[in-house]
């Protein structure tokens, strides 16, 4: 193998490395900068989340009064509300006993997977002495900015209460006052597993930005149902 042979073999093997090398950096900074970008978004949504609420957020005991309480829905077992939404659904009951509100905003998703949210709910204030007449349910709560924005379109609600738990009451309070209602939340107890807290607690995080863009694009609730008067007829009652 003559000089230059021996020059050129090396050379054409560093090529191929060095190519792979950069490659490899490039990946490394816009990953850097994806995961930098999301945790941007995450923090900006989640401090206009705070900012909205600030000031508007209660326990079932030193909560203002309002025509309407809506309590938001969750998962369902063999017919019966979960740990989580069975905490939502007492501090309703409390709320109503301690005449704090008038009626009972039930919304949620009647064919959820977990089973019908909307009779669930129902059935547990019933059992609890809630009056079925003051329960209004709405099927098509299918998710927090949808329960607030047909609880304006829909059922012309003007001033409520909103029952959840942590993280989440803080949002629902934000679009539903976006939405137009004068609302406070309530934050609802739950003897839950600390595994399921942390679970839902990392979930609405990341549910904060979807929160952003759903007020930014002011889309329409998956459903849009004409107005019922049923609600106004039984929280002027």
């Amino acid at each position: 193998m003559d000089a230059a042979s021996k020059d050129t073999a090396p050379q054409s093997e560093k090529e191929p490395a060095s190519r792979t090398r950069q490659i490899t950096l490039r990946v490394i900074r816009w990953s850097t900068a994806l995961v930098a970008l999301a945790g941007a978004i995450v923090l900006v949504s989640a401090s206009w989340v705070s900012i909205a609420a600030a000031g508007h957020l209660y326990d079932a005991d030193d909560a203002p009064e309002a025509p309407v309480v809506i309590v938001l829905g969750s998962q369902v077992r063999d017919g019966k509300p979960m740990k989580f939404l069975a905490g939502r659904l007492d501090a309703a009951v409390q709320l109503v006993q301690d005449g704090k509100v008038r009626a009972v905003l039930v919304s949620g998703d009647a064919n959820g997977r977990s089973g019908n949210e909307i009779q669930a709910m129902t059935e547990y204030l019933v059992a609890a002495g809630v009056d079925p007449d003051r329960i209004v349910g709405d099927e098509y709560g299918l998710d927090t900015y949808d329960t607030c924005a047909r609880a304006v379109q829909t059922y012309g609600v003007t001033k409520a209460l909103i029952v959840s738990q942590g993280l989440h009451v803080s949002r629902a309070v934000a679009l539903c006052r976006d939405a137009g209602i004068d609302v406070d939340g309530v934050e609802g107890a739950c003897e839950c597993n600390r595994l399921a807290v942390v679970r839902n607690y990392a979930r609405e995080w990341l549910a904060r930005p979807k929160a952003v863009l759903d007020l930014l694009s002011g889309r329409d609730p998956a459903v849009v149902s004409p107005p019922d008067g049923s609600l106004a007829t039984v929280s002027a009652g």
